[in-house]
């Protein structure tokens, strides 16, 4: 799972984390929080729903135009996490 450099100070400084055999974007998310519990406050709500302003792609496609967090991955898909940037 790649993450935005905003993100990356919560992992530990990594641009990458490695996630093992999960299904679904859901268990990805999971795995992530176990490894690094600062993330899940950043990337999901106290139901366990992503959060509004976060953005999960596999390939080129927004996993919220797909099945969300049901979303099946692939062996050796590629997440790539990006918060919205609002501004004017």
């Amino acid at each position: 799972m790649k993450l935005p450099t905003v993100l990356q100070p919560f992992a530990g400084g990594s641009e990458k984390v490695a996630i093992e055999e999960a299904s679904t974007v859901g268990e990805a998310f999971a795995q992530l929080e176990r490894q690094h519990p600062a993330l899940r406050r950043r990337l999901t709500d106290e139901q366990g729903a992503l959060r509004r302003h976060v953005n999960v792609y596999l390939g080129n496609d927004n996993v919220r135009d797909l099945d969300g967090l049901d979303t099946k991955l692939p062996d050796g898909a590629e997440l790539l996490v990006l918060p919205s940037v609002a501004g004017g």
